[in-house]
């Protein structure tokens, strides 16, 4: 491969904006952002996750955490049951409302990865994850030692 970098930079863009556009369109409906879905997503597979472990699940920032948090509460799809003023370590659950919505995200995510995999085998996706994380790790390695 004559141009790896060139290849690399372009295909893992092209990866997130679809993502990123694919996200957008399917959440559009519930009035939710990118963050909001993450954090339901975690708490759906997980439920009593506090933000610091949302924050490390969904690879956010505490405040992007904390307002993504603030929304789901107010609007009734997560609830905190502590009376603590900081509630960063307290856990969140989803509300039945949450619990919903939550599984509507599921299933659209399931139905784009059965879509996206239609023609990968689950050796292939299984030796591509190993390859994409082997790849992630190392970069973050050189990042972390800059």
């Amino acid at each position: 491969m004559q141009d790896r970098f060139g290849t690399f930079s372009l295909l893992i863009n092209r990866i997130s904006r679809n993502i990123y556009r694919i996200k957008n369109k399917e959440i559009a409906a519930f009035n939710l952002k990118s963050t909001h879905v993450s954090c339901l997503y975690h708490l759906y597979k997980n439920d009593g996750l506090t933000a610091t472990d949302l924050c490390q699940r969904c690879e956010e920032d505490k405040a992007a955490v904390s307002r993504s948090l603030d929304y789901l509460e107010k609007n009734e799809y997560v609830i905190c049951k502590s009376e603590q003023p900081k509630r960063y370590k307290s856990p969140f659950y989803l509300t039945a409302k949450g619990r919903e919505v939550g599984k509507e995200i599921i299933d659209k995510i399931d139905k784009i990865l059965d879509a996206v995999g239609s023609g990968i085998t689950e050796e292939e996706r299984a030796l591509f994850y190993r390859y994409l994380s082997s790849i992630s790790n190392s970069l973050e390695n050189i990042a972390n030692n800059l």
